[in-house]
């Protein structure tokens, strides 16, 4: 997959995973698909690690769901890091 394919794939699978969460997460729409970006790569290098599955094609299922699992994965860990930061 070219560089612009997996640049769009994390921006889409970054505000699926936002849509996914429930609650409020920190962060505007930038910094969400920033993650996402990071999310898509995440997802792909612990698939290939763990079930010998890299991200494939563009318009490959697999690809997705492991794109957008990721994109939860960093989701969930940025938003453990931002609450620490918050006083009440």
């Amino acid at each position: 997959m070219g560089f612009f394919g997996f640049l769009i794939l994390g921006l889409i699978a970054g505000a699926i995973a936002k849509a996914i969460l429930p609650g409020r997460q920190g962060g505007g729409i930038f910094i969400t698909l920033l993650l996402g970006v990071v999310g898509a790569f995440l997802g792909g290098w612990l698939g290939s690690l763990l079930f010998n599955a890299p991200l494939q094609e563009f318009f490959s299922i697999q690809t997705w769901l492991l794109a957008i699992v990721g994109s939860i994965i960093v989701l969930l860990v940025y938003g453990m890091i931002t609450k620490r930061g918050v006083r009440s």
